[in-house]
């Protein structure tokens, strides 16, 4: 359930319940059964795009005519944590990926190291839950790989990606997840590049995650880390990412 069709889902309640349109639906937002409603939704959604879409469809991929002017950025734009600004300080010269979790042998990654694994580029239209898109040309590391270097243990089932970025300011890092059969899709990617260029701090510098089949705020930035976990209730608020317990964005995030 998109954003906008999140809110018409809400007010259309409001409506049924007498309140207020615009008003009542933000209030309806917060309360434990609407929000308990749109949690419920998640999963005959999330089971229905899997039976529609095969598991190893690919994204559309264009040329290199078809790339957007300009590139808008989502989400974070400049952040200002600290251990984002202690590695941007010095180029992210120590910068260390970690992947870690339920995995045989956890991983630390300098950029070096992750520019040096098996990569892939494409050139993807990124859809934002807002409405607009943008298409760009991304190379990075293939995930499934790297993952598969760590060993995930039998009782692994998702990937979560921790971020060094924070939108409110606060302790709370912006997170992401994604099934761990989602992580071995071939247009999974670590992007260390945009257009040709390096990641500029905007757009996720200096590591991001692009899952093609996915909305934008799926596609974490300024990745520190990526952890296999058994389920997500334990992580946030249990409902897999940072929109997704802030605003009660749908967790699958399909396109």
């Amino acid at each position: 359930m998109s954003k906008s069709d999140r809110r018409r889902f809400l007010e259309k309640l409001a409506l049924a319940s007498g309140a207020v349109l615009l008003g009542g639906c933000d209030r309806l937002d917060k309360m434990p059964a609407v929000q308990a409603l749109l949690k419920r939704a998640d999963g005959p959604t999330d089971t229905a795009l899997h039976a529609l879409t095969p598991e190893d469809s690919l994204a559309q991929e264009f040329t290199e005519a078809d790339l957007s002017p300009v590139f808008k950025a989502n989400g974070s734009v400049n952040p200002k944590t600290p251990e984002y600004l202690a590695l941007l300080q010095n180029g992210f010269a120590d910068y260390r990926l970690q992947v870690r979790g339920l995995v045989r042998t956890p991983l630390s990654l300098s950029l070096p190291e992750l520019r040096a694994l098996p990569s892939r580029t494409q050139i993807t239209r990124h859809d934002c839950v807002e409405g607009w898109s943008c298409i760009g040309k991304w190379k990075g590391a293939t995930l499934g790989p790297l993952i598969d270097r760590a060993g995930p243990l039998p009782e692994a089932r998702y990937v979560v990606f921790r971020c060094a970025d924070s939108l409110d300011g606060d302790e709370n890092r912006y997170y992401e997840s994604i099934y761990l059969h989602e992580a071995r899709h071939p247009q999974s990617i670590l992007a260390y590049e945009l257009n040709d260029a390096a990641l500029d701090v905007p757009h996720g510098a200096p590591l991001r995650l692009r899952v093609e089949r996915k909305l934008g705020y799926k596609q974490a930035k300024y990745l520190l880390a990526i952890e296999l976990v058994a389920d997500l209730s334990g992580i946030g608020q249990g409902n897999g990412g940072y929109w997704e317990d802030d605003q009660g964005y749908q967790w699958h995030g399909g396109i």
